[in-house]
This record gives structure tokens, C-alpha cells and sequence, in this order.
């Protein structure tokens, strides 16, 4: 039989670390199939639930620099693309049941060829 290890694991886990990663998500594929009215709003959803699996924080917020990447071309027409910055901050309301939320902004690129996910080195 196996030996278990006696190492104990670190009370900091990663889930409760700020931290700041470049994303691209390919909102072609979520969109798929939706009809024309709900494209927009439903691309708005698909991307918080991409941060909600990324960060792991039930809370998440998008900036309004992202809202309105995602309807500069309408609620029919959404970019295949979106190039996105997580960022899990720390929450200052003491009332709130979630310590941690997630802030979404948009990330301007010319071009989505070639990106990785990438951790990035908060300003705050």
C-alpha cells in the first residue's frame, strides 16, 4: 500500500490571491445558433460565465470599456472576438458575502493571432 504524504497543504490558496491574466474569448462559438435580439446580451452573459470559470469568484463585473466593445456593431452583429483582462481584486464592502469579485475590461489588439492567456502584473 501507498505511503500518504505527511505534508500539510498552505492555507493560501491560489482562489484567494489577487491576480490579473489576458484572456481572448471566442464569442463566435457561444453565440452560435442564437437568434438576432438576444446576441448581445447573451455574448454579455457568456462572458461572465467565462470569468466566473476562470477566477473562480461568483462575483463579476464587466467595465463599460467591454459592454460597449460588445454592441459597437449592434445587438445582431457582435465581434468574433474579444481580447479581455480579468482581474480578481478584493472586495472593499464590508456587508458583501463574496470577499473577492472579478473586474472585465476590454483590451485593444490588432490582431488576435497568436495570444496566450498571460498573467499581467496588476497596476493597482
Amino acid at each position: 500500500m501507498a505511503k500518504k504524504s505527511d505534508k500539510k497543504k498552505s492555507t493560501k490558496s491560489p482562489v484567494n490571491e489577487v491576480v490579473t491574466r489576458e484572456c481572448t474569448i471566442n464569442l463566435h462559438k457561444h453565440i452560435h445558433g442564437i437568434g438576432f435580439k438576444h446576441r448581445a446580451p447573451r455574448a454579455i452573459r457568456e462572458i461572465k460565465k467565462f470569468a466566473e470559470k476562470m477566477m473562480g469568484t461568483a462575483d463579476v463585473r464587466i467595465d463599460t470599456s467591454l459592454n460597449k466593445y460588445v454592441w459597437s456593431n449592434g445587438i445582431r452583429n457582435i465581434p468574433r472576438r474579444a481580447r479581455v483582462r480579468l482581474a480578481r481584486r478584493r472586495n472593499e464592502d464590508e456587508d458583501s458575502v463574496n470577499k473577492l469579485y472579478t473586474l472585465i475590461t476590454a483590451v485593444k489588439v490588432d490582431e488576435f493571432k497568436g495570444l496566450q492567456t498571460e498573467n499581467v502584473e496588476s497596476e493597482d
